[in-house]
Formats: C-alpha cells, sequence, structure tokens
C-alpha cells in the first residue's frame, strides 16, 4: 500500500496502578528502513540545441515498492527515485520551478524479468543556467507472474523540459543492467490473470503512436489496446490479433490530452479479468499558445503518509490486589493524515510489550483493545476499524484505508483498552509500550 511509502512509528506508555496510581513513559519514533541507494554509469545526450557534445555521468538512484511480499498475480508499485541525475541544465538559460516531466524504465530481474514504465510528476525546483538538475520520483505498477526472488534495478530515463521549448534529455544505462536497488519475494499461487504489456514510451505528443507489446493472452485473441484517463476508457483505441503464444506487438495512436494509461484487454469491453494494465503514459500537451494569449497553468503537489497523536502516555484504572480483572482505559487519539494523492491505501497496527512492575510482569497478552476510526467529510478514501481483539506482542490493526484509483484525506482513530490483570498480581506500578506503526 503506498504512493511512494512513508512508515512512521510511535511509541505510547500505557501505565497500570495495581492498588496505587503511578505513570509515566516517552514518545519514540525509531527510524525506518532506508532504501539501498546504487549508482551507474549513465550515457546522457543533451538536446540539439544546446550544442553540447554526450554526457558520460554517474546517476545515484534508489527503488522502493509498496508490498516486497506480493503473491503471483499482485500489482506492485514501483518508486523509482533519482537521487542524482548524471546531466545538468544543458543551456545557460535558468529553468523556472515545475517545467520537468520525467519518465524512465525499472528493470525487473530474477523470478520475473522485464521493464516497468514510470513516470514523475511535472515537479522540480528551479534549476539555475548549467546547474544540477534537482533529484525527482516517478512511479508505475507491474503484475506478479512468477514466484520467487525478482530484483529490481534503476533503468533508463528521460528528462523532458517544458520551457520556451519542449526539450528532452535522455538518459540511458551505460553497461546494463544497472546495480540491484530492491528485491521483492513473491509468494508462490496460481495467478487469476497473468497477462501482462509494456509500452514502447512513457510519453509522447498529442497523436502520437506507442507501440504496445503484450504477452499470456489468449493465443489468437482478438486484442483491444486503449488509453484509459483514470478509471475511464478514451476515444483512442486499436486492435491486434495474439499470436499462438499469447504474444502480440501494436501500434496505438493516442491523441486524448486526459490521457493516464494503456490498457489491453480481450472480450468486448475492459475487464480485470481478460485484460492487462493500464500501463502509466501521459501526453506531453505542446499545443503553441495564440498570438497576443498567455497559457496558464497550476500544479497540484503530492504530500506525504503521517500521523500524530494526542499524548504519549494512557494511565488505565486502578485494580485490586486478590481481585485483579480488567484495567480499563482509552488509546490517546491518533490522527492520520494521508496527503500522497496516488492510489495506495495504508495500514495502522500496533504491538505492546510486557507489563514491567516490582518484582512481576502482566503478559502482553492480556491486552486487548476495541478500535474505532471516523473519516472526515470529504476525504477520498473511508477508513476501516481494526477488529476488537487482543493485541499482543505479535500486534495487531488498530485500522486501514483500501487502495483504490484516488486514495487520501484525514482521519481520526481511537480504541477503548483493556488489561486482563491476574488476581494475585504484586501490588505497584506496571508499564508496558504500545508501538504504532503507520504504512
Amino acid at each position: 500500500m503506498a504512493y511512494g511509502i512513508r512508515r512512521r512509528r510511535w511509541a505510547a506508555v500505557l501505565a497500570l496502578a495495581a492498588g496505587a496510581v503511578a505513570g509515566g513513559g516517552a514518545l519514540a519514533c525509531p527510524a525506518g528502513a532506508t532504501p539501498q541507494e546504487v549508482a551507474f554509469a549513465t550515457h546522457c545526450i543533451p538536446p540539439a540545441i544546446a550544442g553540447i557534445p554526450p554526457i558520460d555521468g554517474t546517476t545515484t538512484a534508489k527503488i522502493t515498492v509498496d508490498d516486497a511480499s506480493p503473491k503471483v498475480g499482485d500489482t506492485v508499485t514501483v518508486t523509482y527515485t533519482v537521487v542524482t541525475p548524471a546531466a545538468s541544465n544543458p543551456t545557460d538559460l535558468a529553468l523556472p520551478a515545475d517545467i520537468m516531466t520525467p519518465t524512465g524504465k525499472v528493470a525487473l530481474g530474477g523470478a520475473q524479468t522485464g521493464d516497468v514504465t514510470v513516470t514523475g510528476p511535472k515537479k522540480n525546483d528551479p534549476v539555475p543556467g548549467k546547474g544540477a538538475f534537482p533529484s525527482f520520483s516517478m512511479t508505475g505498477t507491474f503484475t506478479v507472474t512468477s514466484p520467487g526472488a525478482i530484483t529490481l534495478s534503476p533503468g533508463d530515463y528521460n528528462i523532458h523540459t517544458s520551457y520556451i521549448l519542449e526539450l528532452d534529455t535522455p538518459c540511458t544505462v551505460t553497461d546494463p543492467p544497472a546495480p540491484v536497488s530492491e528485491t521483492v519475494t513473491a509468494a508462490d499461487t496460481t495467478p487469476v490473470n497473468n497477462r501482462a504489456i509494456t509500452l514502447s514510451s512513457a510519453s509522447g505528443k498529442p497523436g502520437d503512436s506507442v507501440t504496445v507489446t503484450g504477452s499470456n493472452f489468449t493465443p489468437g485473441a482478438t486484442v483491444t489496446l486503449a488509453g484509459r484517463s483514470g478509471t475511464a476508457q478514451t476515444a483512442d483505441t486499436a486492435t491486434v490479433t495474439a499470436d499462438a503464444q499469447g504474444a502480440f506487438s501494436g501500434a496505438l495512436t493516442v491523441s486524448d490530452r486526459t490521457t493516464t494509461g494503456v490498457v489491453a484487454y480481450e472480450g468486448g469491453a475492459w475487464s480485470e479479468d481478460e485484460g492487462a494494465g493500464p500501463a502509466t503514459y501521459i501526453v506531453v500537451d505542446d499545443t503553441p499558445v495564440p498570438a497576443d494569449s498567455q497559457k496558464l497553468t497550476t500544479t497540484v503537489k503530492a504530500g506525504t503518509l503521517s500521523m500524530s497523536q494526542a499524548a504519549d502516555t494512557v494511565q488505565l484504572s486502578a485494580v485490586d490486589f486478590g481481585t485483579g480483572g480488567a484495567s480499563q482505559g482509552a488509546l490517546q487519539t491518533v490522527t492520520v493524515k494521508d496527503f500522497r494523492g496516488g492510489p495506495a491505501g495504508w495500514s495502522l497496527t500496533g504491538k505492546v510489550t510486557d507489563f514491567a512492575g516490582p518484582g512481576a510482569t502482566i503478559d502482553a497478552g492480556r491486552l486487548s483493545w476495541t478500535p474505532a476510526c471516523a473519516t472526515e467529510a470529504g476525504s477520498p478514501s473511508t477508513c476501516l476499524a481494526g477488529s476488537a481483539g487482543t493485541v499482543g506482542t505479535s500486534g495487531a490493526t488498530l485500522a486501514s484505508a483500501p487502495d483504490g484509483t484516488l486514495t487520501g484525506g484525514e482521519f481520526t482513530v481511537d480504541a477503548g483498552l483493556s488489561l486482563d490483570v491476574p488476581a494475585f498480581t504484586p501490588p505497584g506500578s506496571y508499564s508496558g509500550v504500545l508501538t504504532l506503526t503507520l504504512t
């Protein structure tokens, strides 16, 4: 579940007073794992107008995924981040913000081979003349077709600039494949649909043709190639016939400027059971501005997935020595903000340590919760509360939001807490740490 995954963890102290009232604790935010950053030789060709020779340099990049343990048939979202491009602004002209549109490919290896087409938003900081291009990220998806370890390596990328002129700076991996940056391990299961497509390009001008290559379709089937604008099909379509091995290669002319992807399917209409894609594709609108006119453009910037909590300490109610029973309280309210604007949902889980006290402990498995989750009005996603039950050291889901065409929003998460204290637990204060993880 992630569109550029970000992981946050909060630790809250749950204090139990047995025969006395006591508490305390501190907020903690352990650091998440860092994706492996790799470096590789790159050959970049500046626009001809720049009048400079090709650039041979080094690109540093990293790849992340929203699911490192998928099953065959699952769709994995891939984020390719170019940390340091090999190329720079080839002209003396300073480039303003938000005029760069990156596209690229991620190379799959190991149990599954092929390329994943990735694209990035038209978003960048200003670039001075002859200055270095800033870091940028691109996302795309692929369907898992084989079990086992699948490696992901950075591939070729292109930097398109739209300022005065439409210019491209393509950069290719000098000695492919580049080093492996990420690995996913797919579980063996019978795929419901292992049809797949790749595109010859991730972008083009209105009216340009893109070659769609497909595999694992029904041999001899008529396959429709179509553009997509979000979840709707555009008027850009073409048909091809799959060969005896279920493969095909055909051209699709894409004219609709709202296109976000390309699909291929068997039958009279799109179906996830008999189709493949969408493969990411964007139309670069290079329509000239009429005389005495001004082209107005705005950008909606993607944010992050984050959470905060009202406080970091919960005081559970006291119980009596010799009687024990339910020591109750309420989780400090957690606010989740998903401002990424992509297709990935999120999951908020928790796990608790044993409750340590004066010469004794209360087992973590005795803590249970009853989750509740509310969605702010206008949020594209709907928050789902986790199931009531034991938290324990292995953990449980507190709340979640599913994947969708467009996800996001603001959510408030609460839970009633109950610790089952044994009857003759020695008097004193007992504390455990409940750690919440947002992915």
